[in-house]
């Protein structure tokens, strides 16, 4: 008797104990569940291949009249998408003479289109290019030029951004189609007539029998932030494995997602659409991001689930409160690079939503999920990713821009708590397929000999941050953190600091060159509240109180509306380049005078920075 009162005392205290010692257990345990059926699903699916549009046709035929799509006030069923699809597949076939493997371009925005286009060529076993439909001129034919596709398809509002580059592409013998009825410019096909008069009769899965989880589905594009996009390279595995994303949330099939980031970028298109598709989600899509209209849509369509950028979560929370601010039914956010501070302020003025915070690059092999939800963590650590994907912070030298290396020649690991760069070990678990025809920007994100001989880990150009709890936290971009008198300086704690100043609204922080010094010195580029002003005394308090002398910005520039990429990322790299030149810059200017404050930048003030004259 006494040993069963014990063993009931035990088993009573224990959940207490285990909670003491890890209050995350719970969610590590769940972590690990999921991680391990999510194994298991793509280890079925290599032994059976089993693709993202073999899901989405098992939707179909399981529930055809169940909303798939809705867009403004048109909405498409599962059954509806799927006999769209087929009509595509089956006009490309006929006018395109597509077959197994051809790689075609799409050119457009957010539109039902988008989908079934994607569909349709997935049916005929090919490959899509997904362009950004931002790109222009010689950007939009390197673009073209490094998928080599024979097709290019074109949204109708981006005629003219096609008819710029119609010689270069007709010299290469590309199809080119517009999605309209009708085309009278030569070399331009119509493609939505051919469209309509195919027939919606179900393809053979024969057309796409070569296929295999390491074959190339798509091409997806890096934002280009410091040069010309490159093409990641995502395998039928890699499309799995961003779509999963929303079991770790706890999507449920009933759930509806709203889609407003762009399509041809991996988190709307894999986690959001692809995730969708999975789950047989109802998705809400919207042409691109609308503050005003954001809450609106979600009450107007009973949206559930949300994708984000930290960037946009910060513009919801800057946007005038209303008294319906919390009127809502969405309960999950996934999405990546929000702010501490306006993660706590989103869910103190939006209510309790569920935030999944994920880190990872679209052609990386390494990534985390924030599953426990830690307020400003970008992820957690996990063994059963540090077994199956080795990976480790190293100690980097930002005036170098290199790896620091010991006398052995090898990597140096950083202890808990400090800052380093992040790199994924290359391997069979782990692989890193790199660009479409760039080789040379592949082998430039290769790390050899790391820790032993001939090892290779992928360079994911991060610095990050692993607390003693295993909690790990964003610091900033390699090229974003500069050195300034022989200090590291960390873009993103100073504009968090800046952010702070009641009548700021965006901070973005970077470094400049200045003539005759080494390294770069702070510059901020600040976008202004609305009504404001800016006052150069109170930011001057401000950073003198929280800031070392190193690290203040030196020079502040004014702009209407700070500039971003098509997946809302700061632009750093042009920012830089144009300095703090007056006669270059036409937006206000400051600069910081020692022991002043921020007083408007002259060309005097330039000259004798250039000259010499003037010290930093």
């Amino acid at each position: 008797m006494m040993i069963a009162y014990v063993i009931c005392t035990v088993l009573a205290v224990l959940p207490l104990f285990i909670y003491w010692r890890n209050p995350y257990f719970v969610g590590d345990v769940l972590y690990a569940v999921h991680a391990i059926c999510i194994g298991l699903r793509i280890h079925k699916f290599k032994k059976k291949f089993y693709s993202l549009l073999d899901s989405f046709l098992d939707k179909a035929a399981r529930h055809p009249d169940k909303k798939f799509i809705l867009f403004e006030e048109s909405s498409y069923t599962y059954g509806q998408v799927d006999r769209e699809s087929s009509k595509v597949a089956r006009a490309l076939a006929a006018h395109a003479r597509l077959k197994q493997g051809d790689t075609v371009a799409l050119f457009l925005g957010n539109e039902p289109q988008y989908v079934w286009l994607w569909l349709g060529l997935a049916k005929l076993g090919c490959v899509a290019a997904l362009l950004n439909c931002n790109i222009r001129s010689k950007s939009l034919l390197h673009c073209f030029s490094c998928c080599e596709a024979k097709v290019l398809i074109a949204g109708a509002d981006l005629r003219e951004a096609i008819k710029e580059v119609l010689p270069s592409l007709r010299e290469q013998g590309i199809q080119v189609f517009i999605l309209t009825e009708h085309c009278d410019d030569e070399g331009i096909e119509s493609l939505s007539d051919k469209i309509q008069q195919a027939s919606d009769e179900p393809l053979s899965p024969q057309l796409r029998s070569n296929i295999n989880l390491k074959t190339p589905a798509l091409y997806i594009y890096t934002s280009g932030t410091t040069g010309l996009p490159k093409a990641a390279v995502i395998n039928h595995e890699r499309v799995w494995l961003a779509s999963f994303l929303q079991i770790f949330a706890g999507v449920r099939s009933n759930d509806i997602i709203y889609i407003y980031m762009p399509l041809y970028h991996t988190a709307a298109f894999l986690m959001g659409l692809g995730g969708a598709i999975d789950k047989g989600l109802t998705i809400v899509l919207r042409r691109k991001f609308s503050a005003s209209n954001f809450w609106n849509d979600c009450r107007k369509y009973n949206v559930t689930v949300i994708q984000y950028i930290g960037e946009i979560m910060r513009y919801l929370c800057n946007a005038p409160r209303k008294d319906n601010d919390k009127d809502h039914k969405v309960r999950i956010a996934l999405g990546n690079g929000m702010r501490g501070d306006t993660w706590a302020d989103f869910l103190e003025r939006f209510g309790k939503i569920n935030i999944l915070e994920c880190y990872g690059a679209t052609e990386g092999n390494i990534g985390f999920i924030n599953y426990a939800g830690k307020i400003g963590a970008i992820g957690r650590e996990h063994f059963l990713i540090k077994m199956s994907l080795p990976y480790a912070l190293i100690r980097y030298d930002t005036e170098k821009e290199e790896p620091v290396r010991d006398s052995k020649g090898f990597c140096i690991e950083v202890p808990r708590g400090e800052t380093g760069l992040l790199v994924g070990k290359i391997g069979k678990r782990s692989p890193f397929i790199g660009y479409a025809k760039n080789k040379l920007q592949t082998e430039k994100k290769k790390l050899r000999d790391v820790f032993v001989n001939g090892d290779f880990y992928f360079n994911t150009g991060d610095l990050l941050r692993i607390d003693e709890e295993g909690f790990v936290f964003f610091q900033d971009r390699i090229g974003d953190t500069f050195r300034w008198k022989g200090e590291n300086v960390a873009t993103t704690e100073v504009a968090d600091h800046l952010l702070m100043m009641d009548f700021v609204e965006e901070a973005n922080v970077y470094g400049v060159k200045v003539p005759g010094h080494e390294g770069r010195i702070g510059m901020a580029a600040l976008k202004l509240k609305e009504n404001m002003d800016f006052d150069g005394n109170a930011v001057y308090k401000h950073v003198k109180n929280y800031l070392p002398s190193y690290a203040r910005p030196r020079f502040i520039r004014i702009q209407d509306a700070l500039v971003l990429t098509g997946t809302y990322k700061q632009m750093k790299v042009k920012l830089g380049e144009e300095g703090f030149n007056p006669t270059v810059i036409k937006d206000p200017l400051f600069f910081l005078q020692d022991n002043t404050g921020y007083v408007p930048m002259t060309q005097e003030i330039f000259s004798n920075i250039a000259e010499g004259t003037l010290r930093l």
